[in-house]
């Protein structure tokens, strides 16, 4: 069964980076793309950034610019780097791992809060 475990949420002023770690086990992960999901308090779940196994990277609109996902295979473990953080950041930020046969596993989330 494989599991997924967020790191490195906590509270930053705007402008400042946090540095997210998701470390997967139970999972072959170089046969999975990998997620940063992010849900604010009242609002719909929403995609952040997504890397393939071979490490194509692709961000949504707002955070383009500012966050860097990236992957590494040999510890299982894949990262959101958030830089130049607002405000409107501020949210539970979700690990997510979907693999190309539909099998798809959560991580129980990490809270990111920016204050102004």
């Amino acid at each position: 069964q494989g599991q997924l475990v967020e790191s490195g949420g906590g509270l930053v002023q705007a402008g400042g980076s946090l540095r997210l770690s998701c470390a997967a086990s139970g999972i072959t992960f170089t046969m999975y793309a990998m997620h940063w999901y992010r849900q604010a308090p009242g609002q719909q779940r929403e995609l952040v950034a997504g890397i393939e196994s071979r490490g194509t990277p692709s961000y949504e609109d707002s955070v383009k610019g500012r966050f860097t996902i990236s992957r590494d295979n040999a510890k299982n473990t894949v990262y959101l780097q958030m830089d130049s953080l607002k405000p409107e950041d501020t949210a539970v930020y979700y690990c997510f791992a979907k693999s190309r046969y539909g099998r798809e596993y959560w991580g129980q989330g990490t809270q990111v809060t920016v204050s102004s």
